[in-house]
């Protein structure tokens, strides 16, 4: 399928191929009138200046119809229209057809249902049946050619009105087209704008958590533990490192993770900070990319609410399996309030992810303990 490629300045400008179309069908009928071509010649001057008045009530509907609308004042509009197209066909004949097209059209633009169908009828049979009883009243035409003729003029006043009628919708088409893509582009930045900050939330709050972790504990190391310093001090400048890495990441969207990986590094920076840690992960099943990366992320923003807005002194994480689906359990000693928290922007961007594995996530606080729960099929469709 060959793609339709229309210029940039079309769809921007929609309106000007409107316009020009119905002048250079409005152009024709004072020459074919002033010219008498098929017909008696009329008054080149009186003829302009009608014509100038029929394009000028076309474009008024026309316009309005590419916007979904009908303009004020249209039914007295299209009145004096049907009257400048319709009158000056006893006198001209069908040398002035054309403008019936613009009658024509601007009827199936306006009325509607019933009414529109018979005034349009009405207006398209007109001069085809004034034009072939004509013929048929002058021996120069036999009945075949006269209703041949008759014909081509319905076929040529249907081309023109409905060229008229369809560009008028192409430009309502093409502007609603503009629109939506103007809608959608903004769509999409938000949506960017979302992921950016949800995944700067989740990927380095558990690293500025570990840095702030780390830094603190060198500090208190400084004057007793030259060795022990050092060693935090390089921990420190590698998860820093891990953070720069992150943020590439963030601007590629390209930052997996890993259940197994996340699992050992909520262990490891728990423990460093003080934080009993039991772990009842053993039986890790394989996982489709969704499901692993939700309880992955749930796992990384569960440490990183831990170590910024408690005083856990104790953390379990488990990790159950049940009729083909996988629960994740992390409960921590540290809640600060009874009632269950509201969800921040971690918590949001967690509730998010497991949405789109399919999955389900909890939060509650009871006793002083803190519970986040999540759960998601083992295979994700």
């Amino acid at each position: 399928m060959i793609p339709l490629i229309v210029p940039r300045w079309v769809v921007r400008h929609p309106l000007w191929p409107l316009i020009a179309l119905q002048v250079l069908i409005a152009v024709q009928v004072p020459i074919y009138t002033t010219l008498g071509m098929d017909g008696p010649a009329g008054n080149p001057v009186a003829a302009t200046v009608a014509v100038a008045l029929v394009l000028f009530l076309s474009l008024r509907h026309g316009l309005a119809a590419a916007r979904g609308e009908r303009p004020a004042g249209w039914p007295w509009t299209l009145a004096a229209l049907v009257v400048l197209a319709d009158v000056p066909l006893w006198w001209v004949g069908s040398n002035w057809q054309a403008v019936t097209a613009f009658s024509l059209a601007s009827i199936v633009m306006l009325l509607r249902g019933r009414l529109m169908l018979v005034a349009a009828t009405l207006q398209l049979l007109l001069n085809p049946v004034k034009e072939v009883t004509s013929m048929l009243g002058d021996s120069a035409y036999t009945t075949p050619r006269a209703l041949i003729l008759g014909v081509y003029a319905l076929f040529g006043l249907i081309l023109y009105a409905s060229t008229l009628v369809g560009g008028a919708r192409l430009v309502r088409l093409l502007t609603e087209l503009e629109a939506t893509r103007t809608d959608l582009a903004a769509t999409a930045v938000g949506e960017e704008r979302i992921r950016v900050s949800r995944d700067l939330h989740d990927l380095l709050g558990q690293s500025l958590s570990a840095i702030s972790l780390k830094g603190d504990l060198a500090l208190r190391l400084l004057a007793k533990d030259t060795a022990a310093t050092r060693t935090e001090i390089e921990s420190l400048t590698e998860v820093a490192r891990e953070a720069l890495r992150d943020i590439r990441a963030i601007t590629r969207d390209e930052h997996p993770v890993s259940l197994r990986t996340e699992i050992d590094g909520a262990a490891a920076l728990l423990g460093a900070a003080g934080v009993d840690i039991r772990l009842d992960v053993a039986d890790l099943p394989p996982l489709s990319g969704p499901a692993q990366d939700a309880l992955a992320w749930a796992i990384r923003e569960g440490t990183t609410n831990l170590l910024r807005h408690s005083d856990a002194r104790t953390c379990t994480i488990t990790l159950t399996r049940d009729r083909g689906a996988v629960r994740l359990d992390i409960v921590n000693d540290g809640a600060q309030s009874p009632s269950t928290p509201s969800p921040g922007t971690g918590l949001s961007g967690l509730a998010e992810r497991a949405r789109a594995a399919s999955g389900t996530w909890l939060t509650t606080a009871h006793d002083g303990r803190f519970l986040l729960s999540v759960e998601v099929p083992e295979e994700v469709a």
